[in-house]
């Protein structure tokens, strides 16, 4: 006969990567589910062959937390699994904390995976955590991106994350851990209902009457999951109809994009957004609103540190001057997240936005095939006052302008959002 721990053991297997990864990390808090979600691995870790490491992020904000992560070390030693607690460090106390304490925890638990040259790191969300963030984002009017909450998989700050618990309940797991013999830690701040989480967690408990559960909207989030990849994949191939990458912009033929969908205009919006400037969040929807009208009226429209820039038939979707106006790198140093200048060697030369001043420095500059606007923000040498090159505005002058690798491929940006 098989045990639930078996069956659960199986489950989990079958959400994780085929094969394993050779070192895989996992992040343990010491609750209930990063706690059986470590022994689950362990055996599966065994029988495989392959590596495991632990952490947990002490971020410092109890007077529990330190004594708490020397807890999940001794456990895991018991287990024989080299375990690394991170420290978070320079929190200012100002804005949303649970915001800033997530980014802190991937921030932290991604150079621990570049250290340990770990593939990829397990993270102990359950089917209850995914249906508190659905209840949440219900009430933001979230759409199908929103309520697909999180997925099983995906990459994060530089490291592949994996989530293979979604589909099981905290319960099952603590049943789990008490017919094991092996006790967790309650986190006191999960009682805190200044928390918008806690008050979900708490509304949760009482719609089971009508039939919302955990598992039930987990599975609404795994059904919005699948449609989010179906309009992710569409986005891509209008992209490839009526957008033209050229030098880290975007060429939107807005004929083409006006018989598209408003859904999947606004996907390509974002993506393009994303894909050019970067940021933790996509714009908000009205913002999204305004530059989809400046788009169809071929007018001038500001967006998340991009400029949309009519020309005849086409709008460009290019990075915003004022957004890189102070940003300084030196030459082989990546400049504004995604170029690489290079060139010959040359004192005191600096890597600066082009700018008015820098343009008036140029000949050429129409040689390049973009609006003069397109080019103020794009990266330029200098020395001094005087533009040595400017390889995406037309005076190389044997300099070389390459995006990085990972910020290259538009395409992959859609299907990640």
């Amino acid at each position: 006969m098989t045990s639930d721990a078996d069956t659960l053991r199986a489950e989990l297997r079958a959400r994780l990567p085929d094969p394993l990864p050779n070192r895989l990390g996992v992040a343990v808090s010491g609750g209930s589910d990063s706690t059986a979600l470590l022994r689950l691995l362990a055996d599966i870790a065994q029988q495989e062959q392959i590596e495991l490491f632990a952490a947990t992020v002490d971020h410092g904000l109890r007077s529990g937390s330190a004594s708490e992560a020397l807890t999940v070390a001794a456990l895991a030693q018991h287990w024989g699994i080299p375990h690394e607690t991170l420290k978070w460090q320079g929190w200012d106390r100002k804005g949303n904390l649970q915001d800033q304490a997530r980014r802190a925890r991937y921030r932290l638990l991604a150079k621990w995976a570049e250290s340990s040259a770990l593939q990829a790191i397990a993270l102990g969300h359950t089917a209850d955590d995914q249906a508190e963030t659905v209840l949440m984002r219900l009430g933001r009017a979230a759409g199908v991106s929103g309520l697909s909450a999180m997925s099983g998989m995906r990459a994060e700050s530089g490291i592949t994350l994996l989530r293979p618990l979604l589909a099981v309940t905290r319960s099952r797991l603590r049943n789990y851990l008490t017919a094991q013999g092996i006790s967790w830690i309650d986190d006191p701040s999960n009682q805190d209902q200044r928390f918008d989480r806690i008050k979900a967690r708490q509304a949760l408990s009482g719609l089971d009457q009508i039939g919302i559960t955990p598992q039930t909207l987990a599975r609404v989030a795994e059904n919005m999951g699948q449609a989010r990849e179906a309009l992710a994949q569409y986005t891509q191939e209008s992209a490839l109809r009526h957008l033209k990458g050229l030098d880290g912009d975007l060429c939107v033929d807005r004929e083409g994009f006006g018989t598209l969908s408003e859904e999947i205009q606004r996907r390509l919006v974002v993506a393009s957004v994303s894909w050019i400037a970067g940021g933790e969040y996509p714009p908000r929807h009205k913002a999204v609103g305004q530059v989809l009208d400046a788009l169809s009226s071929a007018q001038t429209a500001t967006l998340g540190g991009c400029i949309f820039i009519p020309d005849c038939k086409n709008t460009w979707i290019c990075r915003e001057l004022n957004a890189v106006s102070d940003e300084i790198a030196q030459p082989g140093i990546p400049w504004d997240r995604r170029w690489i200048v290079t060139g010959p060697k040359t004192e005191d030369a600096e890597i600066r936005a082009l700018g008015e001043d820098g343009l008036l420095q140029l000949e050429n500059w129409r040689s390049a095939g973009k609006p003069r606007a397109a080019l103020l923000s794009t990266p330029a040498v200098w020395t001094g006052d005087l533009v040595v090159a400017a390889p995406v505005a037309g005076f190389a002058n044997q300099w070389r302008a390459e995006m990085l690798l990972e910020r290259s491929d538009f395409a992959a940006v859609i299907l990640s959002h």
